[in-house]
């Protein structure tokens, strides 16, 4: 057995979990090469079961503790395999996902992480308003380019080509730096989701711990998989809120490993910051507007969150 794919999932939708496995089925890798772990990350409706059947080497654990770090470290413990593939409950991977990833590393053994386009399959037509990645939705499209780095002491940044976790394959190793770096670590075992909560950050914080222990991150077109979008992530409101809050976390998870590309401030100015960036941005002009000026009201939130250190 070579890898896992790892399905962290809580309160799943059926239609998109069958899909999800369907494209596992599809995978050319032969079966006694890869196992499937689900994380049943405390689902009041949990995952059915029924659509493993053609699958071998399938199980599912229930991990109680509520946040998708949670079900992560979970799924390490459980892992007996050189990589990990984690997939959402609502992706489709290419038939030859599994397969590509094994040969990426064995060409490429200095790297720690990996990734590739995340394609969305929007389940309505997204309305007219909506600017695909204005505010983050896990998808993304680098082009066909390969793209590989690594942790620069001297100008530390967090990479573009870093994989999102739609799809991230990690090399167990790695990432076991990650697990021992945030068990007992409050404030980063909550960057994950919990439930429907929108926090985030928990890949960007696994990335910077892999670049930071010497090894590489990259970018491979073929890599690709397919993320269901329902429409409520195309919402204004869903909209707002995922920008605000991402850009708040990342500000917070850059400063967990040393990165201040911008500023701290003091949480008195946030309001009067706000209601500058209102005048400026003017959000009740356009929906698009208004999502870029939550944007900047997460930033300034996250700015302020370093005051306190």
């Amino acid at each position: 057995m070579k890898i896992t794919v790892v399905i962290p999932t809580y309160n799943p939708n059926p239609k998109f979990f069958e899909r999800t496995v369907q494209g596992l089925e599809k995978q050319t890798l032969d079966q006694k090469d890869w196992q499937l772990l689900i994380i049943d990350n405390a689902s009041t409706r949990p995952p059915d079961q029924k659509c493993l059947t053609y699958l071998e080497n399938a199980r599912v654990v229930r991990e109680t503790n509520l946040g998708l770090t949670h079900a992560r470290l979970r799924a390490i413990k459980e892992v007996d395999t050189e990589f990990i593939l984690w997939v959402d409950d609502d992706n489709i991977l290419e038939p030859n996902y599994l397969a590509d990833a094994l040969e990426i590393f064995k060409t490429h053994p200095q790297l720690g992480s990996i990734g590739g386009p995340a394609i969305p399959e929007y389940q309505e037509d997204p309305p007219e308003w909506f600017e695909p990645g204005l505010a983050p939705i896990g998808c993304r499209d680098l082009g066909k380019s390969m793209i590989m780095t690594g942790w620069d002491n001297e100008n530390p940044t967090y990479p573009d080509c870093a994989p999102i976790g739609a799809g991230m394959v990690t090399r167990t190793e790695a990432i076991k730096e990650w697990a021992k770096a945030v068990t007992g670590d409050q404030t980063r075992l909550a960057l994950g989701r919990t439930g429907d909560a929108l926090t985030s950050g928990e890949d960007n914080d696994i990335n910077l711990v892999i670049l930071r222990n010497g090894w590489n991150v990259g970018y491979f077109q073929k890599l690709k998989l397919t993320h269901l979008i329902p429409p409520g992530r195309l919402t204004l409101k869903y909209q707002q809120n995922i920008k605000r809050v991402s850009f708040r976390d990342y500000i917070r998870v850059l400063d967990i490993h040393g990165i201040r590309p911008w500023p701290a401030i003091p949480a008195w100015t946030i309001k009067l910051r706000k209601l500058k960036a209102y005048f400026k941005l003017k959000p009740g002009s356009s929906p698009g507007a208004s999502i870029r000026w939550h944007g900047t009201c997460g930033q300034f939130e996250g700015q302020a969150s370093l005051s306190k250190k």
